[in-house]
């Protein structure tokens, strides 16, 4: 006979916080709050409620192994894992039953991830990435120590196919790792896949690996009339995508993917833990895979749809704002990236934002709506004003 399991039971007296320590704890939760509003540079939206997951949290929870293989640690949420990465391997038209990932920390896991697969299959590859690549891959680069070539961008962010052609040509001998963009930090401009493999093709390159950063786009162009080259089906062979941008997720978080033939190669069995050892992680986190689960459930497709259509919305509308007080603003298609003049630093002080060289940018998310929009654009004019006194 099944004997049921024991309840859980909470020590009878909780530690509590020292009141200055309990006061030090308010002060952040409250200026956070403040600061949340404002929050427009940086891709993560904040339009979410998880408080119905909240009672996981009582669990050393753990997804340490291969979410497909199993694992002796059982307080896991790798059923939940798995789905979620089925959900977005559809989304990046992942060759049926010829693709794996897992739910990792974020994006730069990903991008890890996927040159290490790279390099496991071509030890003496170079990788050729643009110069408007993420901050994050260059350190990658060097703690892999893969060697590297970084390629023009053309003024739009995309990388410069006649570069990298160019480069290509001269190091024909050696397998490439083409690390592209599928939406820029900065600017939201796409590497074209297509393209890439077309030159390829030209150069009569055999061998070669192309990792695409879809870390925003990856959520956005599954739901857009015409979208630009940037799945399996366009010649990638793994890809990032980010699960606390887009969805919005209040831990960071992400799913890469790659074709399965390539991580079996590099697969190690791991008797400790009774799982194989695919990931870049050892102990991974069991509540953000419950959380994308959670999310992708309950918003469903339609709703992801939603999200994005009124994210391209918001950006529209920005741009109108901005240009109605005399400020230059665009976006790339498909793109909830809205490019402008580096804001004076008043702004900045006042506003979260990202700014690079000399442009700044607001992602559109849904948590920067229409009245958000309008209070920026005339901050933004306004902190316009002295600048243009002490610079006539």
């Amino acid at each position: 006979m099944a004997v049921a399991p024991t309840p859980r039971r909470l020590p009878d007296s909780l530690p509590s916080l020292p009141p200055e320590d309990a006061a030090k704890l308010d002060a952040l939760h409250a200026g956070w709050s403040a600061l949340a509003p404002r929050n427009v540079g940086y891709p993560c939206n904040q339009a979410f409620d998880y408080s119905e997951l909240f009672r996981f949290l009582q669990f050393a929870a753990n997804n340490v192994g291969d979410p497909f293989a199993g694992s002796n640690y059982k307080l896991n949420s790798h059923e939940f894992e798995r789905e979620v990465v089925a959900e977005f391997a559809a989304m990046a038209h992942a060759p049926e039953n010829g693709w794996w990932g897992y739910v990792t920390n974020g994006g730069t896991e990903g991008n890890m991830y996927g040159l290490y697969v790279a390099r496991e299959l071509f030890p003496e590859g170079i990788c050729y990435f643009s110069e408007d690549t993420h901050y994050s891959v260059a350190k990658i680069l060097r703690l892999q120590h893969i060697r590297n070539i970084m390629i023009k961008s053309a003024p739009d962010g995309s990388m410069d196919c006649a570069d990298l052609r160019e480069t290509l040509r001269i190091h024909r001998d050696v397998p490439p790792i083409i690390f592209a963009n599928i939406g820029t930090t900065m600017k939201g401009a796409s590497d074209n896949l297509a393209e890439i493999r077309a030159i390829f093709d030209d150069l009569a390159i055999a061998d070669g690996y192309i990792h695409a950063d879809a870390a925003l786009s990856g959520m956005i162009l599954p739901f857009v009339g015409k979208p630009q080259p940037w799945n399996f089906e366009d010649g990638a062979d793994s890809i990032s995508i980010s699960g606390h941008k887009l969805p919005g997720c209040p831990l960071p978080c992400g799913v890469v993917l790659a074709r399965r033939k390539n991580v079996d190669r590099i697969a190690r069995s791991i008797e400790y833990v009774g799982a194989l050892d695919t990931t870049i992680a050892g102990s991974r986190n069991a509540i953000t895979p419950l959380m994308l689960w959670y999310r992708l459930k309950s918003l469903g497709r339609g709703g992801l749809a939603g999200i994005v259509r009124r994210s391209l919305q918001l950006a529209d509308y920005a741009i109108a704002r901005l240009k109605a007080h005399g400020i230059e603003a665009w976006r790339h298609e498909n793109s909830i990236t809205v490019v402008f003049p580096r804001p004076p630093d008043a702004l900045m002080k006042k506003w979260i934002i990202a700014p690079k060289k000399d442009i700044g940018h607001i992602i559109t998310l849904p948590h920067v709506t229409e009245a958000v929009i309008d209070a920026f654009a005339a901050d933004f004019a306004e902190a316009l004003k002295p600048q243009a006194r002490a610079n006539p």
